[in-house]
């Protein structure tokens, strides 16, 4: 196994004007010390990538090279913390492994941004990170992403990803694998996914489109306080669970769809486009029955809020 110590560039006092690190204004004060480092890697394509950081942003985009490229920043509170403060890279075949040592028994903020370039098909096993965004472009691989206080953006991706974080957002445009996301007080929206769909928040909103949905696969979205808006071009009968507080539900599907409906709110109302050919229960508040000639589960739950199920 290597190991690789950061090679230090300049460590200097942060007194930068117009700078493009996205966590700068997290940082304090313009007292702060600062010091860049950069580590590389030969990696095949299909090779693994595993990040643990603290207190800063990762950004992951994609090259041409067979390489891991890793660019970044190291910042605390004082010039003697920021010596202690260390970035450790280990490679073992073709995975490389990342990580930001703590300084020993010290009080006081300090953290890192990483900058990677990477092959195209990289699997990202556990990109964790706190107080600081993670940012991924063009990958092929499956992905594990995990932040706190700081939101997740997946942009342009093949793989299965996994994305949690708190007290921010995830954003997802142009996906081709199952999505599984989580987060609290963010909201989760999803735009051109081919795959299966899971998500869950509180205190914000969920909204997805969803190209093309697994076969077989539920889809699910849980919140409170917050609406929850799903358009499914491509639904053919997976089951469907809506479930929310305080706030709506858009569900809009293709026509010609069939399915069991069972939608229920409290202190509002529900509306339906398409017409039930058997009904159980209909009311303002609550409706049950068959569309078309039945099929898939769909079950729709709100409390003061209106339900509404549209046609696209």
């Amino acid at each position: 196994m290597k190991i690789h110590k950061l090679m230090a560039l300049a460590p200097v006092a942060l007194m930068l004007t117009g700078c493009d690190i996205e966590d700068m204004a997290s940082w304090g004060s313009s007292d702060r010390f600062k010091e860049e480092f950069r580590l590389s890697y030969p990696v095949k394509p299909g090779g693994t990538l595993a990040i643990d950081n603290f207190n800063g942003s990762v950004e992951i985009l994609s090259w041409e090279k067979d390489e891991v490229d890793v660019n970044g920043v190291k910042y605390c509170a004082t010039e003697e913390m920021l010596r202690e403060l260390k970035v450790e890279g280990t490679q073992s075949g073709n995975t490389v492994r990342l990580r930001t040592l703590r300084p020993e028994g010290r009080r006081g903020n300090c953290g890192a941004k990483y900058v990677l370039r990477v092959p195209k098909k990289m699997l990202l096993d556990g990109i964790v990170s706190s107080n600081g965004s993670i940012r991924v472009e063009n990958i092929v691989g499956n992905a594990r992403l995990q932040s706190s206080n700081g939101s997740v953006k997946v942009r342009s991706a093949e793989g299965r990803l996994d994305a949690k974080t708190s007290n921010a957002g995830i954003e997802v445009m142009g996906l081709t694998g199952d999505f599984v996301g989580r987060t609290s007080n963010g909201s989760i929206s999803v735009e051109g996914l081919e795959g299966a769909f899971e998500a869950e928040t509180s205190n914000s909103s969920i909204k997805a489109r969803v190209n093309k949905l697994a076969e077989g696969r539920p889809v699910k979205a849980d919140t409170s306080n917050g609406s929850i808006d799903l358009a499914l071009p491509d639904y053919k009968g997976q089951a469907l669970e809506l479930d929310t507080s305080n706030s709506g539900i858009t569900l809009r599907l293709p026509a010609g769809v069939n399915a069991d409906l069972k939608a229920s709110t409290s202190n509002s109302s529900i509306t339906n486009e398409f017409e039930m050919n058997q009904t159980a229960a209909m009311s303002k508040t609550r409706v049950e029955g068959r569309i078309g000639t039945g099929g898939g589960p769909i079950r729709l739950t709100t409390s003061n809020g209106g339900v509404r199920v549209q046609k696209l």
